[in-house]
């Protein structure tokens, strides 16, 4: 039998996190699996860290191709962070849900024996998913190395409960200037995150487009854009306080009023892996409740 090599990446301070990946070590341990703990979530696990078969991790520089898959146990903010270890690497991503809504993390805590089971027999596809990518004219040493985002990317005011002013272009063509308390440029993935919660449109994972949804704008008769993932946005933002807050998923950096942003399409995208059993329709059901209407 071939030796599946693994990786698990979790929150440490989360006693639920704890609890499953035992769950799931214990399942993963039935089979020829060789496994992978990030630094930190191995020390706090309470397994037999005397296995043979446990290794560990605490980059992404530690981590290569020859993964069969990585495993986040945690909830949609855990799964965001796992992207960071795994990049460029092509290793195939799983979440096991141990939070609350869980839209990236689609495994729920009580089913991990049941997932483990269909991984091991193939009962699976692979789906990939965009990611943008994030420049700036300055030298940002928060976007040296970990420039890209999953879900989204934002900007917003800092230190003023004034609106801030975020002048766009769209492949070097001026679009509109932003009066607004900031602006999200979300993948198909983020679409139904931060960019759902301030009125923009769900997305299809499969679509190539990105979305610019603005933040409580001053203007009612702007509106969330759809655009081609191939488009390239540049930004420049104006606040009173002379800084905005530059956000790519749940990482964070300040930028000034002299800091011109550049938004494209990454050059590598995220393997997510999806039992047969899930789809992006029905996880639409369940996580907005849509088939909770009695009509229905």
């Amino acid at each position: 039998m071939k030796l599946v090599k693994v990786g698990i990446f979790g929150q440490t301070n989360v006693a639920t996190t704890l609890k499953y990946t035992g769950v799931l070590v214990d399942e993963l341990l039935a089979h020829n699996t060789e496994i992978f703990f990030e630094r930190n979530l191995f020390d706090g696990f309470e397994g037999r860290k005397d296995n043979p078969h446990f290794h560990t991790f605490e980059s992404y520089h530690n981590l290569d191709n020859t993964f069969d898959m990585f495993f986040s146990v945690g909830g949609d903010g855990t799964f965001l962070r796992s992207i960071t270890y795994v990049r460029d690497l092509n290793i195939p991503i799983i979440g096991i849900n141990t939070g609350t809504l869980g839209f990236l993390a689609t495994i729920q805590k009580e089913n991990i024996p049941e997932a483990i089971k269909l991984l091991f027999n193939n009962a699976y596809t692979i789906k990939e998913r965009t990611l943008i990518s994030v420049s700036t004219n300055d030298d940002n040493k928060d976007l040296e190395e970990i420039n890209y985002a999953l879900n989204e990317v934002s900007i917003s005011r800092k230190d003023t409960p004034s609106m801030i002013t975020i002048e766009t272009y769209l492949d070097g063509e001026y679009l509109t200037t932003y009066w607004s308390d900031g602006l999200i440029i979300s993948t198909p993935t983020g679409s139904t995150g931060y960019s759902l919660s301030c009125g923009g449109p769900i997305i299809s994972p499969s679509s190539k487009n990105i979305v610019l949804t603005p933040i409580a704008p001053h203007s009612l008769s702007v509106r969330p854009l759809v655009i081609p993932e191939e488009t390239k946005v540049e930004l420049k933002v104006g606040s009173r306080t002379n800084e905005a807050i530059l956000t790519l998923d749940s990482r964070i950096t300040t930028i000034s009023n002299t800091t011109k942003i550049y938004i494209k399409k990454c050059d590598f995208t995220i393997k997510l892996i999806v039992l047969n059993e899930q789809s992006f329709i029905k996880t639409l059901r369940e996580k907005l409740l849509w088939g909770e209407d009695t009509r229905n």
